[in-house]
């Protein structure tokens, strides 16, 4: 017999190709309730065909946080436990019987799993907790896009960590993320002091190659007061550092990549990124030097601001090519090596296999 009522919630548009896998990784909680924004495939339909309980409603001006917030509407109060997913998201099987052994009557939210990015094989390739399992009273949704959960309780909020829950997110790239600089300004004019939003927003400049509005906005993230996360605020470094390069004001770049290792000396990304630049400016002594560094940082931390390229294959293909420039070939074929049997990406594989055979054809 179940100890809390459990419950699943979300909202989608046009999600029809997801709708069966979602609701059969969703099915342990006892309801299933969504609201759709206006689809106009066959989402709503399969939905209930399959037995979710769903509301039609368009949200005008759309937010994220007014449609995540018209979702929990939805739930009835007598629910202990609501669990808010997406529709490319997938819980792996069990769930539900862990959720239980973990919460207790005093748990107000839950962190768990949450493999972000998956290779092709589904092995994790950005991991991090994620934070969307919670009471039903004590909480609503803010911010227009890249919205969180906020407390609103009247007790002190008691939050748990789990490595036992794991949610597996399949995304659809073909989906279009052009709502999210707006509401991103959007955000950061309602609350210009809110440090996770400014750093949001200097980053979405960044992906949209606006260099000098990205590289003020994450200058003014880094001034505020609340911005001390040293993992952010290195990650705010990093991109600025990248903007200069598109500059081509590479000092200024280096001095930025700088300031990120001495903020962060426990990530790898900076040193990576620092050897990147110097491999494009053909400095491979400094790529050696700073990817050497980097392989002296063995804790891969659980956030989601870590860069792929500091954990995969990337760090021993550069220094394979800096010593391949240097003509040592035993050490450029050492790491060669590495890289190959790290690989995952195809595109990749036979760049990499011809890089050794030129390198043993040197070492001949």
């Amino acid at each position: 017999m179940n100890k809390y009522k459990v419950c699943v919630y979300a909202i989608c548009k046009n999600e029809e190709q997801f709708v069966e896998r979602w609701v059969n990784s969703m099915k342990e909680a006892d309801e299933i309730y969504v609201l759709d924004t206006g689809s106009t495939d066959n989402t709503v339909k399969k939905l209930k065909d399959l037995g979710a309980i769903v509301k039609v409603e368009k949200i005008n001006p759309w937010r994220f946080d007014v449609a995540r917030n018209k979702s929990l509407e939805l739930i009835p109060k007598d629910y202990d436990i609501c669990v808010c997913t997406d529709l490319d998201e997938v819980f792996i099987e069990g769930w539900r019987k862990k959720l239980e052994n973990i919460w207790d009557k005093d748990t107000t939210r839950l962190a768990y799993n949450y493999n972000w990015l998956l290779d092709e094989n589904d092995n994790p390739k950005v991991n991090f907790y994620i934070e969307k399992i919670h009471n039903r009273t004590d909480y609503e949704w803010t911010h227009p896009v890249h919205e969180v959960l906020t407390y609103i309780g009247k007790h002190k909020e008691n939050k748990k960590y789990t490595n036992e829950i794991t949610v597996n997110h399949y995304p659809d790239n073909t989906k279009s993320r052009s709502s999210y600089l707006p509401l991103l300004e959007l955000s950061v004019s309602e609350k210009p002091n809110d440090d996770r939003n400014v750093h949001y927003l200097g980053r979405e400049y960044m992906y949209y190659g606006k260099w000098n509005e990205s590289i003020d906005t994450l200058i003014k993230h880094l001034k505020l007061p609340t911005a001390t996360w040293k993992d952010e605020r290195c990650a705010s470094m990093r991109f600025i550092a990248r903007c200069y390069q598109r500059l081509e004001r590479f000092d200024e770049a280096r001095m930025w990549l700088d300031k990120a290792m001495l903020e962060a000396p426990h990530l790898r990304d900076p040193f990576v990124e620092r050897a990147l630049l110097e491999y494009n400016q053909n400095n491979f002594n400094e790529v050696k030097k700073y990817c050497l560094k980097a392989l002296e940082i063995k804790e891969h931390p659980k956030t989601y601001i870590n860069e792929v390229f500091s954990w995969d294959y990337t760090v021993y293909d550069l220094l394979s090519l800096s010593y391949f420039y240097e003509n040592n070939m035993n050490e450029a074929l050492k790491y060669v090596d590495i890289a190959i049997n790290m690989n995952t990406d195809e595109n990749n594989e036979k760049r990499l296999l011809e890089n050794k055979r030129i390198m043993q054809e040197n070492l001949k």
